[in-house]
């Protein structure tokens, strides 16, 4: 008798959907007659929207909160043109994701995972749980820092957390969970509001001259500047945004129909996350202006009070932890996702937990455990929230490697959706400047002297 296999030896086929002409859109509302085409358009938007602005919001997570916040403490405005820089390339690496999510109608890893084999698969896969882990670690971090500036016990709030994020997933509804998610991105509008409040009484023109000109800060290239910059480049385009939005626009079933509807999510999306980005940089800046040392963001809440207001001090950690739960779903559904894809076990948020429960199962593994590492006293959080930022730089080449090589597959997407010329030349630019960074950030560890420290 032959068994049938199981985990790592199998998975299911491959089906390209784009011969399918008519493949069917994204859901429309139903009981609902639309004679407007103005209207009948921004339906179908609002249905297709939701993957684009969640991977590039939950992507200012509690890591990014820190980093970005850190930069405009230590630097002022003199790096707000780094994230200018990387706006076109965040659109651009997962605009690829969407092509790949809706040919396939799989996850990222099931493909790494099918048309590079084993190795490779079980490669990117370890690759992703152990950043994503870390990563978690840094988002319960960034709670536990929030709730005792507000005068919580982080033994209580950081479980709770936990229980609430499982909660959320659990509903056995995609839709569900997608309204709440964007809801809480469009929370992080008040960074806006912060970045004004913060901006008062500074040069609007230094502000804009830093985001479109190239500046460096006083002192020239440093340690700790090299650091900080691949940092942002690490919390700005992670790893498990490719395996997260690729996940979603599958578990959503668009089809081509919907391509450009994605693409605008993504481009909305990307363009809110910079924005929002540039407004956590303005208000570490007061900082900088007022030459305060920078610990933590809930230390920063607490050092601004004084000038921004005792409401802005609150809103600087509620944000905080707006950023850590947005974080914490993402990520560890874009783990879940994964691991489940290459095991084979079913796995999506239409499913309910009796239906999928090893799916579930590791959401709530991967969140719980996190949680708990958090409450080990003394733990160094905010270097931790950094530097897992810099290791997310440093592995995110080998992920956009993979992405390049499968929208480069004719086999798989055809010759009308494969990259064109200036995709590709646009895409191994981005990946030697990404390994360029990993390198300097290796040889920075390796050999402390290369940038002088004077």
């Amino acid at each position: 008798m032959k068994m049938k296999a199981t985990g790592w030896d199998t998975l299911p086929p491959i089906h390209a959907q784009v011969a399918d002409e008519h493949a069917t859109t994204a859901p429309t509302p139903t009981g609902i007659t639309v004679s407007s085409n103005w209207l009948r358009k921004v339906l179908t938007f609002a249905m297709v929207m939701g993957p684009g602005l969640i991977v590039m919001e939950a992507d200012n997570d509690a890591g990014a909160v820190s980093t970005y916040t850190q930069a405009g403490a230590q630097y002022g405005t003199h790096l707000l043109w780094l994230l200018l820089l990387l706006l076109p390339i965040c659109y651009f690496v997962q605009e690829m994701v969407v092509r790949l999510g809706i040919a396939t109608g799989q996850g990222h890893a099931a493909m790494i995972y099918q048309r590079f084999g084993k190795w490779w698969g079980r490669f990117s896969l370890v690759d992703l749980l152990v950043v994503n882990f870390l990563t978690l670690v840094t988002e319960f971090a960034a709670i536990a820092l929030a709730v005792q500036g507000m005068g919580i016990d982080p033994v209580i709030a950081v479980p709770v957390s936990a229980a609430a994020l499982v909660a959320l997933v659990v509903t056995g509804s995609y839709r569900q969970w997608e309204r709440v998610t964007v809801i809480l991105c469009v929370l992080d509008i008040a960074w806006i509001w912060l970045a004004f409040h913060a901006d008062r009484g500074g040069s609007a023109s230094r502000v804009v001259h830093d985001t479109l000109v190239p500046t460096m800060p006083q002192g020239g290239i440093k340690p700790n500047l090299v650091f900080l910059v691949i940092a942002i480049v690490g919390t700005t385009i992670a790893p498990w945004q490719l395996f997260f939005q690729q996940s979603c626009v599958a578990d959503k079933r668009l089809r081509f129909k919907d391509l450009n509807w994605s693409r605008l999510d993504t481009a909305i999306g990307a363009t809110f996350t910079i924005i929002v980005a540039g407004c956590m940089m303005l208000v570490g800046n007061l900082l900088f202006r007022k030459h305060v040392p920078f610990t933590d963001p809930a230390q920063m809440g607490a050092a601004l009070a004084p000038t921004m207001g005792r409401t802005a001090h609150l809103a600087i950690l509620l944000l905080m932890i707006n950023a850590a739960v947005l974080g914490t779903t993402a990520i560890s559904l874009s783990s879940a996702w994964a691991y489940g894809e290459v095991m084979g076990w079913p796995a999506s948020l239409d499913l309910k937990p009796r239906q999928a429960p090893r799916f579930y199962t590791a959401y709530g593994a991967f969140t719980g455990l996190a949680a708990a590492l958090v409450l080990i006293p003394r733990a160094p959080l905010q270097l931790i929230i950094v530097g897992v930022q810099a290791l997310a730089g440093v592995i995110l080449p080998s992920a956009i490697i993979f992405l390049q090589l499968l929208l480069n597959d004719h086999e798989l997407l055809g010759d009308e959706y494969v990259n064109r010329s200036w995709n590709n030349v646009i895409n191994w630019t981005i990946i030697i400047l990404l390994f360029a960074l990993s390198i300097v950030l290796a040889a920075q560890v390796v050999a402390p002297n290369v940038f002088p420290a004077n």
